[in-house]
């Protein structure tokens, strides 16, 4: 007898298995020496190696040794075939195996009906089975069964179930094949009813596999693709979710940008409209919405900056350290919007920069000259194809933060076509009000635009249209004056272009009377720009002659060029400008009037003579109807006062007046010129000269009062520049005097004027001698020669 583990071995089947134990070996190699039979019980606890007789079931299967194989271990392999079934009647031990009397029991079965009915059930559900289960090969499990012994039958089907060792040994101690062969049926059924099951449970977990296999898969294969394209192994859309979380978006945004996100995942990566997705959210994730720059606002700081990039300008300086100082008291200030108004070249734009400087922001520009289109601003709608968003959200982009120094050049610049009306979209921008939900047509989410600090510059204002103006503080920016420019000249200009051009201050130096020269002689400015393009100029030319001279003698010294009112006509040529004051005399008909101009102020020669004729009243020069207008005044205000300058009541009948302002190209318009053109014509009918020394300005009225002017500053600054220091000005332009600086005040002689006769006796070289005035008719008289008339 060996006891075997884990195994019940059934009559007539054949099981291999392998022996290790030494007890069990020796029983083996016993039976191997004698008739190579075996009783083969199973023990109970397959964990105890060596059982007691207790410990092993008493019911086994006498098998036949068919083969063994002795394993290089010690262990044998065998190979048995079950012969019948028998219960141990007593056990013992001899020589370190066991030694066992059995019983066998023979049970003989009768055909019948019952039987075979019972036989067909038991195949049928075998059948069955093996079709559910996975581990029966169906051909040899059917072959397996084709027998007419219903014991037989009984342990074939038993031998081959999943079941419990304790169940199968249930079935070898049934010794009556009919009721070993009815247990057999009730199994099948408990085994076939779990193989539905379980078959139920694993198509459902299969499918259920599938898909997560499939979707798996496809992951795997787009990291797969991902990493070759050298993306990394990070799904895009994920960044992409990563970077909205992070973005600090309104609300409205981060929905927005999440729904656009969803919308592309099930999007073709290669289809148009991904593409435009892709774009959108791009944008969305471009632009700052949390990200501010730490603003300076130490006043001392930003006055050293404002003072080390410009000179002069100390209104617009005090100006902006006023709004410094309001910044720094607020908690939370709003962005500002200023808007400096000044002639080409006197630093508007640098004066931008400069502030963006001072405060630590960021500073973008738009050039806003010849922008036509309103979605220039807000920019196009996604429907349209290449759509992007407009210059506003572009420049925020380009800032990188939410509160950068925006400088809007050129506002006086913009027009308008078909395609709308660009300055009208720039109320909603420059609208404290209105900005902090600015919305572009291209992003469609509100924007805060609230916390920029915007600048627009400009020549004029009149071009503006009023509701933007109101939108903006106006700070005028006046021209230079000759010292002013001087200053400049020798701080920014010179180091400027001997950089540029390569030279050292042992090469080549300007002296103040040589600066002076270019800027009286050969620059008529508001600004700087032309003097520096002349300082340029002159650094070329020295530049060259540098070079050439280095080229004829390698070992030649090149002498300090200096440059000298009289160097200068050798590296530029004549004058470009004559003064004015040298050659100049008092003539008749011939008045100086002072003009406002986009670039500053002008002197504005007015000319008048005297024909035979009827009275006609002739204007040339390209004036404007307002120019026109006042010369009429000046007109009718010269004919009602004849008597007081020596005229004739009826003088205008038999004269043409042909009043002509050079030059003539240029378009003039204004009514500043009033009191000129009336000085002018007065002068030509009394052939008295009017003093070359002295400009003026002003309008004049019927009455011949003489009415306040714009642009002071900028035609005082023009006659200073002129060499002219004496000038006829209104009343009411005496409160202006502050903005003028102290030097030209000191320099000029100013005459403060309320009507014509003011004016005259300043203007004209000598009083001009009333005639007597003739006694009138009378009332009477008047209505007599009335009535005679009538009749």
């Amino acid at each position: 007898m060996m006891p075997v583990r884990d195994v019940v071995i059934f009559p007539h089947m054949m099981t291999p298995f392998v022996v290790g134990r030494e007890s069990s070996v020796r029983a083996l190699e016993e039976a191997l020496a004698g008739e190579k039979k075996i009783f083969l019980a199973t023990q109970h606890d397959a964990s105890v190696d060596e059982p007691r007789p207790d410990e092993i079931y008493s019911v086994g299967t006498i098998v036949n040794i068919v083969q063994s194989l002795k394993l290089p271990d010690g262990n044998i392999k065998v190979l048995v075939e079950g012969v019948e079934r028998a219960k141990i009647v007593s056990v013992g031990e001899d020589e370190g195996y066991f030694r066992a009397v059995v019983k066998t029991f023979g049970f003989k079965v009768e055909a019948g009906p019952q039987i075979d009915a019972l036989t067909g059930r038991v195949t049928t559900l075998f059948e069955q089975y093996v079709k559910l289960s996975q581990n029966l090969n169906y051909e040899t499990m059917i072959a397996a069964i084709r027998v007419d012994d219903p014991g037989r039958l009984a342990d074939t089907v038993g031998a081959n179930l999943q079941l419990t060792i304790e169940e199968k040994q249930e079935l070898l101690e049934i010794f009556d094949p009919v009721e070993r062969l009815t247990r057999v049926a009730e199994m099948l059924d408990i085994e076939i009813e779990k193989l539905n099951v379980d078959r139920t449970i694993q198509g459902r977990v299969k499918r259920q596999m599938e898909r997560a296999q499939k979707e798996y898969y496809l992951n795997e294969k787009i990291k797969a693709i991902q990493k070759e394209l050298g993306r990394g192994e990070k799904s895009e859309f994920d960044e992409l979710k990563k970077k909205i979380e992070s973005a600090g978006m309104t609300k409205d945004a981060h929905e927005k940008a999440m729904a656009e996100l969803r919308r592309l995942e099930n999007m073709p990566p290669m289809s148009a409209e991904s593409t435009v997705s892709r774009n959108y959210l791009d944008w969305l994730l471009a632009v700052p919405w949390k990200k501010k720059t730490k603003e300076i606002r130490d006043l001392k700081f930003a006055e050293k900056v404002l003072e080390s990039d410009h000179y002069g300008l100390e209104k617009i300086k005090e100006r902006i350290l006023e709004f410094l100082a309001v910044r720094r008291l607020v908690k939370h200030p709003k962005g500002s919007i200023l808007c400096f108004v000044g002639p080409p070249g006197v630093g508007k734009t640098s004066l931008g920069m400069s502030i963006a400087r001072a405060t630590g922001r960021k500073f973008v520009r738009m050039s806003l000259g010849g922008v036509r289109d309103e979605a220039e601003i807000r920019g196009h709608r996604r429907t349209y194809i290449g759509a992007l968003p407009g210059q506003i959200i572009q420049m925020m982009k380009k800032a990188g933060t939410r509160n950068p120094v925006f400088m809007l050049d050129e506002v006086d610049k913009m027009s308008m076509d078909f395609r709308g009306d660009p300055s009208a979209a720039l109320l909603e921008v420059l609208d404290p009000e209105q900005n902090f939900m600015f919305v572009d047509h291209y992003l469609d989410v509100e924007y805060d635009l609230s916390q920029v600090f915007f600048i627009a510059t400009a020549n004029v204002l009149h071009t503006v249209p009023p509701a933007l103006q109101d939108r903006m503080e106006v700070i005028r920016l006046s021209g230079y004056t000759e010292l002013e420019k001087l200053e400049i000249a020798k701080r920014f200009l010179v180091k400027k272009q001997l950089e540029q051009g390569g030279l050292g201050d042992n090469q080549i130096r300007f002296t103040d009377e040589g600066l002076l020269t270019l800027v009286r002689s050969y620059t008529r400015e508001a600004g700087v720009r032309n003097l520096e393009r002349e300082i340029g100029n002159l650094c070329r030319k020295v530049a060259r002659s540098l070079v050439t001279s280095q080229t004829a003698d390698a070992k030649a010294e090149f002498q300090l060029v200096t440059i000298t009112k009289e160097t200068i006509p050798g590296f530029l040529g004549p004058l470009k400008f004559r003064d004015l004051e040298a050659d100049k005399k008092n003539e008749v008909g011939a008045a100086t009037g002072l003009a406002w101009t986009e670039v500053g102020g002008q002197i504005l020669t007015t000319e008048a003579t005297i024909m035979e004729g009827r009275g006609k009243l002739t204007t040339t020069g390209k004036l404007g109807d307002v120019m026109q207008e006042s010369a009429q005044a000046a007109m009718s205000y010269i004919r009602s006062r004849a008597h007081s300058i020596g005229l004739p009541k009826d003088f205008y009948r038999h004269l043409d007046i042909h009043v002509h302002v050079p030059e003539g190209a240029i378009p003039k318009d204004g009514p500043s010129a009033g009191i000129t053109i009336a000085t002018t014509i007065v002068s030509a009918l009394a052939k008295v000269p009017v003093r070359c020394d002295v400009a003026m300005t002003g309008e004049i009225t019927l009455r011949g009062r003489v009415f306040p002017i714009g642009g002071l500053k900028e035609k005082l600054l023009a006659a200073h520049r002129h060499g002219i220091f004496e000038v006829i000005l209104p009343k009411d332009n005496e409160k202006d005097l502050p903005d003028i600086p102290e030097v030209i005040r000191k320099d000029m002689r100013l005459h403060f004027v309320e009507s014509m006769d003011e004016v005259l006796k300043v203007a004209l070289e000598r009083e001009i001698e009333a005639l007597p005035i003739a006694p009138g008719p009378s009332t009477v008289e008047i209505a007599s020669q009335h009535d005679e008339k009538l009749h």
